[in-house]
């Protein structure tokens, strides 16, 4: 009976005028089950980045500065919070407003999701969905954060289904969890009561997932779940490959068959490994090469982050995690940029038919070398077909291809440059055999990914941006 008069409290709440924003198209699980796509079937490629405070620390002005900068990069997903780790109980929003009354999840601040509802649609608006995440991990597992812990079970499923009407016919992709570990039975039934809830409020309009803590999945707790659509890794802030990034390729082998993302790899301008006495703050090299890692080794997307952004940090606040730079200046670092040119690759050639294979890479006669290890890492992928494949080499270091790869009779090579996005024609070459190739810039730590397709399909140069 209580529960049933809090959401009917709830779900008389007034709401933002749904009209105001055109909607986007809907997205669901490719019939293959490894990508997303629109309700037309057309392919979407997943490019978010991570905003954790940015409803909860910005004003309305610094949000539209934030998502045009980011709409103008060719980002898709803004990944966010409602309820966010930053003190986010206890500390208002600019406007002066908490999320919660009693920090209790069935008395929401009508005044405070107004705000979260402002960020909402005019994402959607810029073309933009939003990777919400109902509460950050330390509300339900508070073991690192600052907490309280205010979920049960039944809190989490009248909150999630009172957040699940409310953004019901908006632009929306649910993530759960947080960044926190699933370590009782306890913790499963509160994410699990949440999604009950979500599903039950938004009807199943939107797909859902689970963001985890640092070199984990949400496979490991809840792959066999019916309401994951997809999997989400955490790879964490590492710079080198065979630490993290390799583990992508585990859950795209993974059955029953779920997409996969990478969902927040290494930020720019952090720590590398928490540890800068060691080894400094990343660059945007360090955050491009996860970007190839995981796309070829069968991420259907990925995300980026800045340091300073996650957390938007602002002359009012206490940086975290050694931040060098106030929020808008992070916006326009290279390496955020630079994201745009991985998705302009990809969508330049079949998508839905995209696998990873590094069969195709000749190995030197050290393999350290080639198909190397740690950031010097090469990997591949490739058109089911054989219609086109593509090697990312993240050093100006020599190798060879098994050309037989490609199905055609003649190859067409090109190189393309992760800096800027541009192409540049190679030749064309038989298709059998072995061929080795130089990059542009050899014996240099710049990378570059080699593409090869199949010379009779005349695609366009990789990295041509296509006409939505």
């Amino acid at each position: 009976m209580i529960r049933s008069i809090l959401l009917g409290m709830l779900l008389l709440c007034p709401t933002f005028a749904s009209a105001a924003t055109p909607a986007l198209p809907k997205l669901k699980v490719s019939e293959n089950k490894r990508f997303l796509v629109k309700e037309d079937g057309k392919p979407f490629f997943y490019l978010g980045d991570t905003a954790w405070e940015l409803t909860h620390r910005l004003n309305r002005e610094e949000i539209d500065h934030y998502l045009q900068n980011r709409a103008e990069r060719g980002f898709t997903v803004i990944q966010t919070v409602v309820l966010a780790e930053l003190n986010g109980l206890r500390d208002p929003n600019p406007y002066g407003h908490k999320p919660l009354d009693d920090n209790d999840p069935t008395k929401p601040n009508e005044d405070y999701f107004k705000h979260v509802d402002y960020m909402v649609n005019k994402a959607n608006a810029l073309g933009m969905y939003v990777g919400l995440l109902p509460s950050w991990g330390d509300k339900w597992n508070k073991t690192v954060g600052m907490g309280p812990e205010i979920f049960t079970p039944e809190n989490a499923a009248i909150y999630g289904e009172f957040i699940g009407k409310r953004y019901k016919d908006k632009g929306i992709i649910w993530i759960l969890g947080g960044d926190r570990h699933v370590e009782t039975d306890a913790h499963k039934e509160i994410i699990r009561a949440m999604a009950n809830g979500l599903r039950k409020g938004d009807g199943g309009a939107h797909l859902m997932t689970f963001h985890p803590p640092g070199g984990n999945s949400s496979a490991d707790p809840f792959h066999d779940d019916p309401w994951l659509d997809f999997n989400m890794r955490q790879n964490g802030h590492v710079a080198e490959y065979g630490s993290r990034y390799d583990l992508t390729r585990q859950d795209y082998a993974r059955t029953p068959t779920k997409p996969v993302i990478d969902g927040e790899p290494i930020y720019e301008d952090i720590p590398v490994s928490f540890t800068s006495k060691s080894y400094g703050h990343s660059i945007a090299a360090d955050v491009r090469r996860p970007l190839y890692w995981d796309l070829f080794a069968g991420a259907f997307g990925h995300a980026y982050g800045h340091n300073s952004v996650w957390q938007m940090w602002k002359p009012d606040k206490p940086p975290v995690a050694e931040a060098l730079m106030y929020w808008d200046e992070g916006i326009n670092q290279p390496g955020g940029a630079q994201m745009q040119y991985g998705r302009w690759l990809m969508e330049s050639r079949p998508f839905l038919t995209r696998v990873p294979d590094n069969s195709f890479i000749v190995a030197a006669q050290f393999p350290t070398s080639v198909p190397g290890t740690w950031r010097y890492r090469f990997v591949s992928t490739r058109d089911e077909a054989g219609s086109y494949a593509m090697v990312y080499a993240p050093i100006g270091r020599t190798f060879g291809v098994k050309m037989d790869v490609i199905k055609g009779a003649k190859v067409k090579a090109w190189w393309y440059n992760p800096r800027d996005g541009k192409a540049t024609a190679i030749g064309e070459f038989e298709a059998n055999g072995e061929r080795r190739f130089s990059p542009p810039d050899t014996g240099e730590v710049l990378d570059w990914v080699l593409v090869l397709d199949d010379a009779a399909k005349n695609y366009p140069p990789p990295g041509t941006r296509q006409v939505k």
